[in-house]
């Protein structure tokens, strides 16, 4: 029973081959072409979202009946428009007009008025990670590729960017203090463990960086972050929790190396979450990352709650019925050998698999 749980999946890869679909949430236009080089920040589709509507009344405009200024508007539906464009008139001595007051499309006309649709900023989305486009989605967006290593996060504040990674943590329990930002830090991604303190993303956002990947980030500085114009990263979560050994090791060793950052929300329904991706100049084709697995024995995993929050271990045993805790609740578990050498049993439900 215990071997056919489907266990969740954090990439903490040393090397892999990156797929991901880059969609607009509605029908729009795709900007690049299939074989095209893309990095982070490109805009690679866009669409319209929200789109405005304006009622102009024409017949007060003209200072006449609805009957009589349906006789001397300009403009058909569908017709697109630019902003002072006459749409009705002129009429009378004084030459009288109505303007569109923005470039849209009319999308009605009668009874003496007119409906436009306005013309707002699209919506634009970007590429997310540096690569190749594998191949496009008509009028929704395009599959990239991309080879490097690949870790993954938790939270993140939206933001998407890319930049030389600068390591300013010394061990996974280390706090980032404002004082450690300094000036030559300007225009780098900043590798730090805990943020406790606004001061530090402030500090971070007047230099500013390029990015921030932190192990754990207080959960009062959550509103703040979001509002930070750079990507933040979270890998563990809010509170003070130490970074995985094995995503500070797999990051430190590339010190100053370009390291993309895509912080948009973790979402499991649209299998989205943060991720960091370090291109690397690689010939070969790396197997991809597994989406999803079972739990079995040797595997490594990592504990999602106290007393061993975000310590990594390697299962030993997986017993077949359910195991009773100290709290009394019963639940599928399994003996877990933590990096320090302690031996527990664990709920599966605080587990999930590094790979």
């Amino acid at each position: 029973m215990v071997d056919s749980i489907l266990a969740p999946v954090t990439h903490v890869l040393p090397l892999t081959t990156i797929r991901r679909e880059r969609l607009l949430p509605v029908s729009g236009r795709v900007l690049v072409r299939k074989g095209q080089k893309l990095n982070p920040a490109d805009i690679l589709a866009e669409a319209n979202l929200t789109p405005q509507h304006l009622m102009l009344d024409v017949a007060r405009g003209l200072g006449m009946t609805a009957e009589r200024a349906d006789e001397h508007i300009q403009r058909k539906a569908g017709e697109p428009v630019s902003e002072g464009d006459i749409i009705a008139g002129p009429v009378g001595w004084a030459s009288r007009v109505v303007r569109a007051p923005r470039s849209g499309k009319v999308i009605l006309t009668g009874k003496g008025k007119v409906f436009l649709e306005i013309e707002s900023p699209p919506y634009q989305l970007r590429a997310g990670m540096p690569g190749v486009v594998l191949s496009l989605v008509v009028e929704r967006g395009a599959v990239i590729e991309a080879r490097g290593a690949l870790v993954q996060g938790v939270w993140g504040n939206g933001g998407i960017d890319i930049g030389l990674l600068n390591v300013l943590i010394s061990n996974p329990e280390d706090v980032l203090t404002a004082d450690r930002l300094d000036v030559s830090l300007r225009g780098s991604v900043i590798l730090a463990g805990f943020c406790g303190e606004a001061s530090v993303l402030q500090t971070a956002a007047e230099l500013p960086l390029r990015g921030l990947i932190l192990a754990s980030i207080a959960a009062s500085l959550v509103p703040i972050a979001a509002r930070i114009p750079f990507p933040i990263v979270v890998l563990e979560g809010f509170g003070l929790l130490p970074m995985n050994t094995v995503a500070f090791n797999l990051l430190a060793t590339h010190e100053q190396r370009e390291v993309a950052l895509n912080a948009e929300p973790y979402d499991p329904y649209a299998n989205t979450r943060p991720e960091i991706v370090i291109p690397l100049p690689v010939t070969d084709m790396p197997p991809g990352p597994r989406e999803a697995t079972v739990f079995s024995l040797n595997q490594r995993v990592r504990v999602l709650r106290a007393p061993w929050h975000s310590q990594v271990g390697t299962i030993i045993a997986l017993p077949s019925g359910l195991e009773v805790f100290p709290s009394g609740v019963r639940a599928l578990a399994a003996q877990v050998r933590l990096e320090n050498g302690t031996e527990a049993y664990l709920p599966l439900a605080n587990l999930e698999v590094l790979e």
